[in-house]
């Protein structure tokens, strides 16, 4: 039977007069039992942490001794006990509950101190086996955690040292633990057993070799808040671990649309992270130049030249430190946002120059490791693998009569590198290692090939004998005639249109080498 709630949960401070103490964590725990000691609050704790405290000359008494039955079981049980539980569960503002609790010789519980054995730690070893992750699994503290975070009207509970501090100031101040602090306590109390049942589920999602969940379990802790969203009138905020990837260590806070740049940045540039020095330059997540070259400034210029317009106010990205010489180049305009392994610091301190400029010290590439990708939608949420896939010189298929030289081969493989970050209908051209227009996110391919061929004409840059990527199949002829009629002499799409052999034949009629990757990436 259910048991009926009150009719109002008693808001008014908390005194504590009996806390139970139980930690994994030992960080702080002592100065903490000391501060509840010094308030006349009785200790009880479990095996290793009654020792710390007892070890530190405070009293505590044995959860065996409330019990009067031993731990056992190798410590798997240990507070899984009516004495211990209805102690934290009771609504001591509730006289049946009350007058049940004298009836039973339980005594009240109004603090629970618990944090969960360390299962992420655990699963992140080497060699760690099923066995032994298995065993480290909680189950003892999560139970009390909840159980004290639902009694939160009569209850107190702590689930991290970094909350004892405040605890502490509030206890001594000998008004009581406020009923919203109890309250927010509990929130974290739910979130902290949340978080550890899906690194749990995550764990068994993947012994199991499941590349999709059935249930999907998300738990991530805010970073920070932002100022806004992509608009300032939308409410934002950033949750995970940025801070495993990048360092911003100059100018303004990251906003929205920066962490979005930033990505999309990070994911194109860990495609170049082991080739020549690479510079790629974005606005509002889409490229606008990538070149390569043996020295990384050249690379710069090569890039600005691709779109001389949309730089401004947008991001660089280089897969090498920025020497002087570079920034000196990428300081000509302003460049909100600067990203790249390291800065030699005379690079730095000309870039610092300018306050408003954000300079990110890249950590680490996402890489093929990196987890699920979610995108909110309608009802729920759309989830895939990262698109990660890449293409080696023995995966290429060529079609056309006349196979790619070694020059329009590279040309090819680096503009597929791009066309793979632009978004769909995607379309690159490239000479040299090096973009010379860009045609992105049309609703047809021939319109994205002409907008590519548009911003190449505009920067007086010489199409002939360039080469030309497509994100996807070419699904008719006319794409291919009008890289041809542009002075693009090679191809490089995934190929699988049902007019492949018209296209093939278009490419044939203007001596165009043509080359099918078998891969689509499309990007929406």
């Amino acid at each position: 039977m259910a048991l009926k709630p009150l009719s109002n949960l008693p808001t008014t401070p908390l005194k504590i007069k009996r806390a139970l103490l139980s930690v994994s964590n030992k960080q702080g725990i002592t100065d903490l039992a000391n501060s509840l000691h010094a308030n006349g609050v009785e200790i009880i704790s479990t095996g290793g942490t009654a020792k710390v405290i007892r070890d530190a000359g405070i009293p505590v008494k044995d959860v065996s001794e409330i019990t009067n039955f031993p731990e056992c079981l190798d410590g798997r049980v240990k507070t899984l006990h009516p004495k211990i539980h209805g102690g934290i569960l009771a609504r001591t503002s509730h006289d049946p509950d009350n007058e049940e609790l004298q009836k039973l010789d339980i005594d009240p519980i109004e603090l629970v101190v618990v944090n969960l054995y360390p299962f992420k730690e655990a699963i992140s070893k080497e060699n760690i086996t099923p066995a032994t992750a298995t065993e480290n699994i909680d189950i003892g503290g999560p139970t009390m955690v909840r159980a004290a975070a639902k009694n939160f009207a009569h209850v107190c509970i702590l689930t991290h040292p970094d909350q004892y501090s405040t605890f502490s100031d509030e206890l001594e101040s000998d008004q009581g633990i406020s009923f919203k602090t109890r309250r927010q306590l509990a929130r974290k109390a739910f979130e902290h057993t949340a978080d550890y049942d899906t690194a749990i589920s995550k764990y068994f999602t993947e012994i199991d070799e499941l590349n999709l969940p059935d249930q999907l379990n998300v738990s991530l802790h805010k970073s920070s808040d932002l100022r806004y969203g992509e608009n300032p009138h939308q409410q934002a905020a950033i949750y995970g671990e940025q801070n495993k990837f990048i360092n911003c260590f100059h100018g303004k806070e990251l906003s929205y649309n920066n962490y979005l740049d930033i990505d999309s940045a990070l994911n194109l540039m860990s495609d170049f992270q082991h080739d020549d020095p690479t510079i790629a330059i974005f606005k509002h997540t889409v490229p606008c130049g990538v070149a390569s070259d043996e020295n990384l400034s050249n690379a710069y210029r090569k890039a600005f030249e691709t779109d001389k317009m949309s730089p401004f106010g947008g991001i660089v990205i280089a897969n090498r430190s920025i020497d002087l010489e570079t920034a000196k180049a990428i300081d000509e305009i302003f460049t909100e946002i600067i990203l790249a392994p390291s800065f030699d610091e005379d690079a730095k301190d000309l870039l610092a120059q300018k306050k408003n400029r954000r300079l990110v010290e890249i950590l680490q590439f996402p890489s093929s490791n990196t987890e699920l990708t979610f995108r909110s939608l309608f009802g729920g949420a759309l989830v895939q693998q990262p698109d990660y896939e890449t293409i080696q010189t023995d995966d290429l298929k060529s079609v056309t009569e006349r196979n790619p030289s070694d020059k329009e081969l590279a040309d090819m493989l680096f503009a597929w590198k791009v066309v793979k970050h632009v978004k769909s209908n995607a379309i690159v051209y490239a000479k040299n290692r090096k973009t010379l227009g860009i045609g992105t996110g049309q609703t047809s391919r021939v319109d994205s090939s002409e907008i590519a061929v548009d911003k190449a004409q505009k920067e007086g840059l010489n199409l002939e004998e360039s080469v030309i990527a497509s994100d996807a199949f070419f699904p008719f002829a006319d794409g291919v005639e009008a890289a041809a009629k542009a002075g693009a002499t090679a191809v490089i799409q995934p190929g699988g249109s049902i007019r492949d052999e018209e296209v093939i034949q278009a490419a044939n009629e203007n001596n165009m080498s043509m080359i099918f990757t078998g891969k689509r990436h499309f990007k929406h």
